[in-house]
């Protein structure tokens, strides 16, 4: 597709055109990655963050947070669980958290790859290649790192760099892939100062890295940041991109068009602007992957990168439940085994 192709899509407002779109994106998913949907269980292992982003609730700032690291054994004893529930994957999730030592992740990684079958995402914010190589020589399979905005200066303007940093997840995501890490990553839609130019570029960045996962999502800021606060977009209002429901979906099946092979998630911030019917319009537009939360109860409501998170009352047997009967409701299946990116399973 065309810069103007995109552009044309995401600013259509044509149902005929639209309705194209989905039922192009929904094609091509059948004929990529099936019918399938794979179920990753998530667990947010610890809400500590070094990181000032602007955005989210968890940045270092925000003093009203009270802070977890949930233990080994509490751990093991989630992605067993996951297991059980029919998982083919554990995606360990986590703040930018320097307490998760580069020894104490790959030892976590050995132990799950050595007591479970489950593949093991990471997604752990901007790590050292050191990190990065030991977790990958300890059996990680994948690793998550959402690029946010290919616009560098916006970038910046949100996601502020460590001191003597500079922040360049591209090049990490370049990293990443040398490793031999399935690589996963998306954007935020609707950031402030975000262009429609800039929204485009990123689809494109999407098909310029190969990703074998994209995961989308509307901006919602937490109002504890900077960018929680009124004003904060500074562009012209024709020119900023809204964070709305009907974008996102049209973000992914773009995804969908640009990187037909990749894994595409249903994400849970989309399921918060619609929790009744989210998930399951993304799985009829582009979608073959949903994320059951296995973070124990008690934690979940600390993990709160933004207001209002769907599902966070809900216990992890009660997920499972419910996207099975979500999966079933549209007529698709629950996926068996690790569900692995198409040119993965061919290597």
């Amino acid at each position: 597709m065309t810069r103007e192709q995109i552009l044309d899509y995401l600013k259509t407002t044509d149902e005929s055109h639209l309705e194209t779109l989905w039922q192009t994106a929904d094609g091509v998913r059948r004929q990529e990655v099936g019918d399938a949907v794979h179920l990753r269980g998530l667990l947010e292992i610890s809400n500590h963050c070094i990181r000032q982003c602007h955005y989210c609730g968890l940045q270092a700032g925000n003093t009203a947070v009270t802070r977890y690291r949930m233990p080994v054994e509490e751990i093991l004893a989630c992605a067993h669980e996951g297991l059980s529930f029919g998982y083919g994957t554990v995606v360990i999730q986590a703040g930018e958290d320097p307490g998760l030592t580069r020894q104490w992740v790959a030892d976590l990684v050995r132990r799950i790859k050595g007591e479970t079958p489950l593949a093991v995402t990471l997604s752990l914010g901007e790590r050292s290649e050191e990190d990065l190589a030991a977790w990958r020589q300890a059996g990680a399979d994948r690793y998550l790192l959402r690029f946010e905005t290919s616009n560098p200066t916006l970038y910046q303007r949100i996601h502020p760099a460590l001191p003597g940093g500079a922040p360049d997840r591209i090049t990490l995501l370049r990293t990443i892939k040398a490793l031999g890490y399935e690589t996963g990553s998306g954007v935020m839609i609707g950031i402030p100062g975000q262009t429609w130019d800039d929204l485009a570029a990123d689809i494109e960045q999407f098909r310029a890295l190969e990703l074998d996962m994209i995961g989308v999502g509307p901006f919602i800021p937490h109002g504890a940041t900077l960018l929680g606060q009124p004003g904060a977009s500074t562009i012209a209002s024709e020119e900023q991109v809204p964070n709305t429901e009907l974008l996102t979906y049209k973000v992914m099946a773009l995804a969908r068009l640009v990187c037909p092979s990749a894994n595409i998630p249903a994400t849970t911030a989309l399921a918060t602007l619609n929790t009744p019917t989210g998930r399951e319009l993304c799985l009829s537009r582009g979608a073959n992957i949903v994320m059951p939360n296995l973070t124990p109860k008690k934690y979940r409501a600390l993990y709160e990168i933004y207001p209002s998170k769907a599902c966070i009352d809900e216990t992890a047997s009660d997920c499972r439940a419910c996207m099975h009967g979500r999966i079933r409701s549209i007529g698709r299946e629950v996926g068996r085994g690790r569900g692995d990116a198409p040119r993965r399973q061919l290597a």
